[in-house]
């Protein structure tokens, strides 16, 4: 048994003015606990001083694990390989901005220990952007039709997982990870815990709306078939559409042949039509292409994340985790 309890997850980029702030905040928490701890810090290739900052903290603290990943790879990547290096028998996954409260864990553990899998903290209002709550409703309702979330839970990227579930889906091995969605497909025992939303301790978010759409594809592409049967039946209903139409057309020729007149007429009403269609054409092959695209990463293998350097780590460091996974 390793002692560690519980393991904190955070993705880093960007923020090496807040590094020092969290795991201050972290173990002002968890120490009068006596709940033994290790923060695991996944710098992501970021472009400011956040691996000079992690460098610093783990050189002051061997409880706190630096990971420093070659390239950029994305927020839920950057989480996996902390997931590989976790040794707690729950894991907390949380940003590296502060926003999210190191006071809620305790309450975390506490309703994890009731049998849950997954707790995630439910924020009560979140102080982002408007476009991002509308994004996160969307993503919300689109999960529960492609991957059948429960309609109460928030995928919130504050979380708890037992060790047992997130060994499970370190399993994955494809290029494009979705972290809620993994656990999605392994564990329906999940719950919430009514949580705030704070400031940014420092700097700015780097969450772009292209980074929000490229998440809500891997969770509208990358567990389920639906969207291909979705495309599907839209096309039977436009061929269908399509075929009275033409009949329509055809009745009408034959029994008022003198109304069509010049040859132009209804020209305007043909471009329209075959714009509308050739668009829906196009997305219809979008959908197909990202299917595609997927498995032709998949099967090139393209590596998941690369782990250039790990700092303070135990048994589970860089030396014994596929550094190209």
């Amino acid at each position: 048994m390793s002692g560690i309890g519980l393991s904190v997850v955070v993705p880093v980029y960007g923020s090496e003015d807040c590094v020092q702030a969290l795991v201050d905040a972290i173990d002002e928490v968890l120490e009068p606990t006596g709940l033994g701890h290790e923060i695991i810090l996944v710098n992501d290739a970021s472009q400011d001083g956040s691996w000079q900052a992690i460098q610093e903290v783990c050189s002051l603290r061997r409880h706190v694990v630096g990971v420093d990943l070659r390239r950029n790879f994305g927020q839920d990547n950057a989480i996996l390989a902390g997931l590989r290096l976790a040794r707690g028998e729950a894991i907390a996954i949380m940003d590296d901005d502060l926003q999210h409260d190191p006071a809620d864990l305790p309450r975390m553990l506490e309703e994890l220990s009731r049998g849950y899998d997954v707790v995630y903290a439910k924020f009560r209002r979140k102080k982002q952007a408007r476009w991002k709550n509308a994004g996160s409703w969307f993503n919300g309702k689109v999960a529960e039709w492609v991957i059948d979330k429960p309609s109460g839970i928030y995928l919130s990227p504050y979380k708890v997982v037992r060790s047992d579930v997130a060994r499970e889906i370190c399993r994955y091995s494809g290029p494009v990870p979705y972290v809620d969605g993994l656990l999605l497909q392994v564990t329906s025992r999940l719950s919430s815990i009514d949580a705030d939303h704070h400031d940014r301790f420092a700097g700015t978010g780097h969450y772009t709306f292209f980074a929000s759409v490229a998440v809500w594809l891997r969770l509208a592409f990358s567990f389920s078939v639906l969207p291909l049967r979705l495309v599907s039946l839209l096309g039977v209903g436009l061929a269908g559409v399509a075929m009275v139409l033409v009949l329509a057309t055809v009745y009408y020729r034959a029994v008022y042949p003198d109304d069509f007149g010049d040859f132009a007429v209804g020209w305007a009403s043909l471009i329209v039509t075959q714009m509308f269609v050739g668009g829906i054409q196009m997305v219809f092959f979008g959908v197909i292409g990202e299917y595609v695209g997927k498995s032709y990463l998949t099967l090139t293998n393209k590596p998941q994340a690369m782990i250039a350097e790990v700092l303070n780590g135990g048994p589970s460091d860089a030396s014994s985790v596929a550094k190209n996974v």
